[in-house]
């Protein structure tokens, strides 16, 4: 069996909460690509930002790469959930 591959790279993270945005983003340094079944890890504190406040911190991100039978496992498990949200109907009203 093959070790999954890890290596650590820096990160930004930005993070505001206000009445326009919440949110928490983080950007990886360099053109590194995540795959399905891929995990990445910020390292540090939890990061906390009154509301109303913004806030852009530079940090060190730990990437772990899938192992093909995970991937394989990732995309499938994504493809089946993807279906639960199709709709169909038959109802003979809907075709006028």
């Amino acid at each position: 069996m093959m070790a999954a591959r890890a290596f650590d790279i820096p990160c930004r993270i930005a993070v505001e909460q206000s009445e326009a945005h919440f949110h928490a983003h983080v950007e990886l340094a360099g053109e590194v690509v995540i795959h399905p079944g891929d995990r990445v890890r910020v390292h540090g504190d939890p990061i906390r930002v009154a509301f109303g406040e913004s806030a852009v911190i530079e940090r060190m991100a730990t990437i772990v790469r899938a192992g093909p039978l995970l991937r394989g496992w990732t995309r499938l498990v994504a493809y089946l959930g993807l279906t639960e949200l199709y709709e169909v109907s038959f109802n003979p009203g809907s075709l006028k």
